[in-house]
Order: C-alpha cells, then sequence, then structure tokens
C-alpha cells in the first residue's frame, strides 16, 4: 500500500530554526514517493536543466529486481511516472553499495550492480545508457575487463571533461581483481561503451562508498585510503591533463580500524568551490565534519563539526549558492536514530539541524540522500515501508 502524504508526514519532522536566514520554508514537505512498498536503495541525481532523477531497486517475481527511476522537473509538485532501467534475476542488492545514474545533455548513463560468482562479494559492475530518455537503452557493458570473480563496486558518476559536449561521463568505481586489496580505477563511459581502465589507487579502504565532481580545474575523485598502518581517511585525487594525480590527504584524521567502516565521503562542487564531507571516528571519538576547498580540491580548510554529538556517519553532502553546504548524516538517538541536515559555512558557522526523518538504527536504512535544484532540496531516504521522499525551499541565496 503506497504512504499516503498525511501517513507520510508523521515520519518528516519539523524544525523551526534552520534555514531562516535564507528565508526558507523551515520544514522538510513530504513528497509521496514514486517507488513502491519494499523498495529500497535510494539514490538522486540533477541534469542540466535542473530535474531531479531519483532511482531505486524494488523487488519483481522470482526473486528478481527492478531497477528503476523517476523524475522531478524543475517546479513540479510530484515525480514522473516510473522508468524501468534494467529488470531480471542476478542483481547484487547490498544497503550501501548501490546503483546510481548520471544526466547529461546528449545521454543518461546507469550503472547496478551483477552477481559474477559463487563468492560472498563476487560480483561486476555493469552499465547502460540512453539517448532518448529512458526509452530506449543500450545492452549492458562491464567497465572492467579483468573477467575476476572478484568485488567490483561503490561506483560514482561524474562528468568527463570532454568540453561539455554531453556524449560521455566518466566512472570510479573500487576493484578487488587483485584479491589482497582493493584498488580504484576509473574509466569513461559513452554511448559507445566503457573506454579504457585508469588506475587511480592501488590500495583503498574495501568498501567505502566514494565520491567525484568536476571543478572547474578538472575532476575531483574523493574516498577512503588505506595505508601499511591502517590509517584509512580520506584522500583526493584530481583527472587533469588526462592523467589521475597520486592521492592526497584531505584533512587527517588518522582514523587507524583494522576493517571497513562502510562510511565514504561526500563532495559537491561549483567552478572552484568545493564541499567535502566525512565520517571518522579516531580513538573512538566519531564525527561528521565538512571542509570546503577554494581551489578545485587541491587544498582544504579547516574542517567544521557538523553532527549533534553521536553520529552513524553516511553522509550527503550539497554546496548551496552562497557557498555554504547542506550536509546530511544519520545522528544515533537512545531509541532509534535521525536523518539530519545542517547548512555550514566554512567560517565555522552553523544552523540548527533540520530533522528530515526518523529512522530505525539499523543497516537496512542504507545511506539517505540530498540533492539540489535551484531553490529547492530534495531528500531521499528508506523509511518503514520503502523509499520516501521529501522537499525544502530555501530561497533564494
Amino acid at each position: 500500500m503506497r504512504a499516503t502524504p498525511t501517513l507520510l508526514a508523521l515520519t518528516v519532522a519539523a524544525s523551526t530554526a534552520a534555514f531562516a536566514a535564507a528565508g526558507a520554508d523551515s520544514r522538510p514537505k513530504p513528497l509521496p514517493s514514486p517507488a513502491p512498498a519494499g523498495s529500497a536503495q535510494p539514490q538522486l541525481a540533477v541534469g542540466p536543466g535542473g530535474t531531479v532523477y531519483l532511482s531505486w531497486l524494488e523487488k519483481a517475481d522470482a526473486g528478481a529486481h527492478r531497477f528503476r527511476f523517476a523524475t522531478l522537473a524543475p517546479g513540479a509538485s510530484a515525480w514522473s511516472t516510473p522508468v524501468t532501467i534494467h529488470e531480471g534475476s542476478g542483481f547484487f542488492a547490498n544497503w550501501a553499495d548501490v546503483p546510481s545514474l548520471a544526466v547529461t545533455s546528449k545521454m543518461i548513463a546507469a550503472h547496478w550492480l551483477h552477481v559474477s560468482g559463487a563468492g560472498k562479494y563476487a560480483y561486476d559492475v555493469k552499465v547502460r545508457t540512453s539517448a532518448d530518455g529512458g526509452r530506449t537503452w543500450s545492452a549492458p557493458v562491464t567497465p572492467h575487463r579483468d573477467k575476476t570473480e572478484a568485488e567490483h563496486g561503490f561506483a560514482s558518476f561524474f562528468p568527463w571533461p570532454d568540453g561539455g559536449d554531453g556524449a560521455s561521463a566518466g566512472l570510479a568505481w573500487l576493484d578487488g581483481r587483485t584479491h589482497g586489496q582493493m584498488a580504484l580505477r576509473a574509466a569513461r563511459i559513452s554511448g559507445d561503451g566503457a573506454g579504457e581502465e585508469m588506475l587511480v589507487d592501488n590500495r583503498v579502504c574495501d568498501c567505502c562508498p566514494t565520491s567525484a565532481v568536476r571543478t572547474s580545474r578538472g575532476i575531483a575523485l574523493a574516498y577512503r585510503d588505506r595505508s601499511a598502518d591502517e590509517i584509512r581517511d580520506i584522500y583526493v585525487s584530481r583527472f587533469e591533463d588526462g592523467k589521475w594525480s597520486e592521492g592526497r590527504v584531505a584533512v587527517r584524521d588518522n582514523w587507524q580500524i583494522a576493517g571497513c567502516p562502510v562510511n565514504g565521503p561526500s563532495m559537491s562542487a561549483s567552478g572552484d568551490r568545493v564541499a567535502l564531507a566525512w565520517f571518522a571516528a579516531p580513538e573512538s571519538n566519531a564525527h561528521v565534519s565538512v571542509t570546503f576547498s577554494p581551489d578545485g580540491a587541491a587544498t582544504f580548510g579547516a574542517p567544521v563539526r557538523v553532527d549533534d554529538g553521536n553520529p552513524l556517519g553516511r553522509v550527503d553532502a550539497e554546496l548551496l549558492a552562497d557557498g555554504s553546504a547542506l550536509v546530511g548524516w544519520i545522528e544515533q538517538l537512545e531509541s532509534g536514530a535521525e536523518f539530519r541536515a545542517r547548512r555550514v559555512w566554512p567560517d565555522g558557522r552553523r544552523d540548527e539541524a533540520v530533522s528530515v526523518a526518523s529512522l530505525a538504527a539499523s543497516r537496512a536504512r542504507g545511506y539517505p540522500r540530498i540533492a539540489r535544484s535551484g531553490d529547492r532540496i530534495v531528500f531521499a531516504w528508506v523509511g518503514a515501508r520503502g523509499v520516501e521522499t521529501a522537499t525544502l525551499s530555501y530561497g533564494a541565496m
């Protein structure tokens, strides 16, 4: 049964102080979700014209899945009718490693995960593209050509630096083909398939999501590194002049942890300005923070604490027009958890947090999402019934 706006409103909490300086509505407004009951793995993307794309996985018959999306046009008050990207058996459906879309002026590119062998984490990245808004799709391709039954995932699309013609996108992914340590690789994606693979970093954290953006100085790719001493801090590599730079630490937490925390970074960019949000817990001191770069992710300023004292992480970030950033995360409560968002400035100023939704404190709730289109913020998360959405208007900045 699909939730009504009244029922959905019960899960969307109000905040009266946040965004007041921007003349904003202070309450996220529930937006009936196009995804059915039992849906999960939400992801958001924004097209060149400001249309927001929501993608998700839903269950089909006999253990199969559907990978679908719907759109929210600028000024629209409802999501479009869902479109199916791919349907069938063999999906690798995971709470943290989720499918996604990239939207250019000429195509939609979509990625998902497909089981490749009997191992628990033997799966491949699959990609297909559409040149007609999702009515028809290319045959699926695999951007990695190693053909090993190993983990390939945690992929991020990014705008390919092709002069802006929109004919291709970039895709970065974690690659476990050596079975000893995870590497980070990338390739160009177009309607003709996948281009040559490029190695970005040969030793990274095993299962933390990645994040990539285009700046005025090239592509910046953020990821959790893994040193020989098991220090797993956030690094950034930049793609300039046709090659990836050696990854450099963005902010040093010196978080030493023997296993993967399944908590990746999130970046958002406009021109030279970049916001980078992340979770870390060095010496069990958990925090969600954001740092800002004025030079296309070449350097970053002092971090600003975002959370309210007990974060689980799972961050998302959107840079706003005035140079501030809206950062979302999951905050642990005495009973359950909340999807919260807070606006933060490079000089350390912080608004009161917006409580977007109450959540169960379980991995099944996955990563909540934030996207910005003009003056509207769109939120997506996994609630008790499945994927839910809400919006918040923050006014002209």
